[in-house]
């Protein structure tokens, strides 16, 4: 008999975003596109933004980190 396996909760955390309607509209066909979650794409495209920083705004935020914020 098969047993009921609840799956841990993964690390995310919970936020609200206002988004511009067609930016929805793009991220949501591109994730129709790929057979992906519309959070699933966020996520990609956010850490790509994040890896491709500015030289400045990365120091900066360097900078942020090391001060604890």
């Amino acid at each position: 008999m098969n047993k009921l396996k609840i799956p841990e909760n993964h690390s995310g955390v919970s936020k609200t975003l206002r988004l511009p309607e067609d930016i929805v509209e793009e991220v949501q066909l591109l994730a129709d596109l790929k057979n992906l979650s519309f959070n699933k794409i966020v996520i990609s495209l956010l850490s790509f933004s994040m890896s491709n920083l500015d030289e400045q705004d990365k120091m900066q935020l360097e900078n942020l980190k090391r001060k604890g914020r």
